[in-house]
């Protein structure tokens, strides 16, 4: 539409991780209780990997009703969920404990031998996630990977095409354990905020490339910050 303003990803810059941490819970606990308040469950996504523990600890402090809330994963590693390397374990050791532990929550990996086998039944488990999801939180790699959206994996294109209807696709990531599973755009977008959670210098270098011109494909996380339908916060700390 003519003049319509070109929505762009906000920037929140933090003194140092903690500080961060509060704000985002902050921010994420305001928003599932605006559900709340609207008569409707709530919804939360959110990624694996080592930043997002320290918001999971704070989050699963956090006493506000966890028993109308739904958690879910944006991506997978297709390991057992037992294993160190699983996001569901990170998420049981650090999120869904004490009050934390009424919420509803809902895992992508399956029996399947491979991501590709079992990506129809995964998105099929997380469809009780009410939809849009009130709140999306993602990480990047230094590689510009969000979720497992790789860069050079197998079917990238096609995942990070928003046409597509939403859906879990196998990716590959280019360290072990390889075979991943995320949800595509367009499910990553189907939310009312997402945020982008980043921490250290490594990856304030990573955002700043991908804010310049090149190809999705070679930094998938472009994919997320020049879309036009969700608004994107990012959070940063050194």
């Amino acid at each position: 539409m003519p003049g319509t303003a070109k929505l762009e990803p906000r920037l929140r810059r933090f003194a140092d991780e903690t500080a961060l941490i509060g704000a985002l819970a902050t921010e994420i606990v305001a928003s599932v209780e605006d559900a709340q308040r609207a008569g409707r469950p709530a919804s939360l996504l959110v990624s694996g990997g080592r930043s997002p523990a320290a918001l999971f600890d704070k989050l699963s402090a956090t006493e506000i009703d966890w028993s109308r809330i739904w958690v879910g994963l944006a991506d997978e590693r297709w390991v057992d969920p037992r294993s160190s390397d699983s996001n569901e374990r990170l998420l049981r050791e650090h999120l869904l404990r004490g009050s934390a532990a009424e919420a509803n929550f809902v895992g992508l990996k399956n029996d399947a031998a491979t991501p590709a086998a079992g990506a129809a039944a995964s998105w099929q488990s997380i469809k009780p996630l009410p939809r849009p999801f009130d709140y999306v939180v993602l990480g990047m790699g230094t590689d510009g990977h969000t979720a497992s959206l790789f860069p050079k994996s197998p079917g990238l294109a096609k995942a990070l095409d928003g046409r597509q209807a939403p859906a879990c696709v196998a990716m590959i990531a280019p360290v072990e354990p390889n075979a991943r599973l995320s949800l595509n755009l367009s499910a990553l977008l189907n939310a009312r905020h997402v945020a982008l959670l980043l921490i250290g210098s490594d990856k304030w270098n990573t955002y700043d490339q991908a804010r310049k011109a090149g190809p999705v494909e070679q930094m998938p996380v472009r994919a997320l910050l020049r879309q036009q339908q969700v608004p994107v916060t990012v959070y940063w700390a050194p």
